[in-house]
């Protein structure tokens, strides 16, 4: 079965993970998903609603953030080809504690908690996918977790620079800044030593 254009991305993304995911699995999941696009600046979820839907990206990129004290702390980035949801919200089906926001025009593909309780139910192989997409997150949450505890600021942005370059191509420095948890200010100074470092190195060699 060929998938809805619409929805390609997320078929590929399906059968990566899913080799065996049957065209009447796929066609079964298909009807339970929808589209939908938002403008620059456009919030996904706000805190104090429950969250809805899980969402696929396929184009675009979404940040969440939390508001301490009226300041924002942004807890995570999610670009193309993710998953996105607040997922405490979204499984309990609880208020958000958190803010999602498209950083750029961003389309995804929603799935609705309802819609894939049946997918679950209807579509075993799906089971599968939901726990290798609960594994992923869980060892993000744990690497993120790591880091924060034994690395420093500066390791950290270096880690950003080679695992993530797109991030600080397409987020302003204040965002970045946000994620790391220091003020751009100390970014600032952050960048200028490992520029500093890495002429000395050159310079050495």
């Amino acid at each position: 079965m060929i998938a809805n254009e619409k929805y390609s991305q997320l078929n590929a993304y399906y059968k990566r993970l899913m080799p065996g995911l049957t065209d009447d699995g796929w066609a079964f999941c298909e009807n339970k998903l929808s589209v939908r696009k938002m403008r620059k600046g456009a919030l996904m979820v706000k805190e104090g609603e429950i969250c809805k839907n899980v969402s696929f990206i396929n184009y675009g990129l979404i940040r969440m953030y939390h508001l301490v004290d009226g300041k924002e702390k942004i807890v995570e980035f999610c670009n193309e080809n993710n998953y996105m949801a607040d997922y405490r919200s979204f499984l309990l089906q609880e208020p958000a504690l958190t803010f999602l926001q498209a950083l750029e025009d961003t389309e995804v593909v929603d799935t609705s908690f309802e819609g894939l309780q049946e997918i679950y139910q209807h579509v075993p192989e799906a089971n599968f996918l939901g726990r290798r997409i609960a594994e992923e997150l869980f060892i993000d949450m744990c690497r993120r977790a790591t880091s924060d505890a034994h690395e420093t600021i500066e390791e950290r942005y270096n880690n950003l620079i080679d695992q993530q370059p797109w991030l600080l191509q397409r987020v302003p420095q204040y965002m970045i800044a946000s994620y790391l948890g220091v003020t751009p200010q100390a970014l600032s100074r952050i960048k200028r030593r490992i520029r500093t470092t890495a002429f000395q190195l050159a310079s050495v060699y």
